[in-house]
């Protein structure tokens, strides 16, 4: 038996992110179930995983069910100490720590006024006080956290940890509301919006759910800042060069083509999301490139 991961929109639920990214990036199996924003309360989809009221919620190989982001990341770092959820310096982690505990329980005017829209991104946003006094506090944050390190690499400690799976929405509100930050911040979130997981994330949330308007802003639009995907599209008809599909093995049913080839995967959602955005997706790439 393994961990059964339930999680809100791909698109608009940051939580959902922070949570998939601590199974994803340190490489948990899981089993996902998603629940549909557009329909019933995330409370009664829940029903079944009592007392769950929010995503992300886990329920454990045991059955235990745990629901709160700070708590599934502990928990995941105790039973899988091998697989680097937290920094192993003890100043570090200690760091790390800190920065987790707070984005859990802080700023608060950021998330009302930026919340999370992975199909969209805005310009001319004009970010009130308490929003910019936000930014502040972040990169105060992320500044400390980059003095202190001993470790290289282009993450909060060096490598990655909950941490940045914590900032990881952060990131995205900075870059889709286009709001000011420092050059070193700047480089921290294109860290992240090139991060082959979290572009898997936002390619399935761009194909994934119904389009919900309550997250829709009046600001005017811009192009996704995040790397630019290469030029795929989904074709009719089952011909394609590879028999399985390069994620599941099963029979192909749906064909994308890109650079004048066919590939084939076994169902709508595998084949639109690697149209999406082809690089995210090592086993397609793979595949691509044999």
């Amino acid at each position: 038996m393994t961990y059964s991961l339930l999680l809100g929109d791909y698109a608009y639920s940051s939580w959902s992110l922070r949570g998939w990214l601590l199974f994803e990036r340190f490489n948990i199996p899981f089993k996902t179930h998603m629940l549909d924003f557009s329909k019933a309360s995330v409370a009664a989809q829940l029903a079944a995983f009592s007392p769950a009221r929010t995503v992300p919620t886990v329920q454990t190989p045991e059955g235990a069910i745990v629901s709160e982001s700070l708590a599934i990341a502990e928990e995941l770092a105790t039973r899988h100490p091998e697989a680097g959820h937290w920094p192993t310096s003890p100043l570090e982690r200690a760091t790390a720590r800190n920065l987790t505990a707070e984005m859990h329980a802080g700023f608060m005017a950021l998330r009302a006024a930026c919340p999370m829209n992975l199909r969209t991104a805005y310009i001319n946003t004009s970010p009130s006080e308490d929003v910019l006094t936000d930014i502040a506090r972040l990169e105060t944050l992320w500044d400390h956290a980059r003095a202190i390190r001993t470790t290289k690499g282009p993450w909060l400690l060096g490598q990655y940890s909950i941490a940045d799976a914590f900032y990881a929405p952060v990131a995205a509100r900075i870059a889709g509301y286009d709001l000011p930050v420092s050059a070193a911040s700047k480089a921290y979130v294109q860290t992240h919006l090139a991060d082959p997981a979290f572009r898997r994330w936002r390619a399935m949330g761009l194909v994934s759910g119904a389009t919900l308007e309550r997250y829709a802003q009046t600001y005017d639009t811009r192009p996704w800042p995040g790397p630019a995907p290469l030029p795929a599209a989904a074709v009719g008809g089952t011909d394609s060069e590879n028999e399985a599909c390069p994620y599941s093995g099963a029979s192909v049913t749906h064909v994308l083509e890109i650079d004048g080839r066919r590939i084939g995967f076994c169902n709508a959602f595998c084949r639109d999301k690697t149209v999406a955005d082809p690089e995210a997706w090592p086993a397609f790439m793979s595949l691509l490139n044999a």
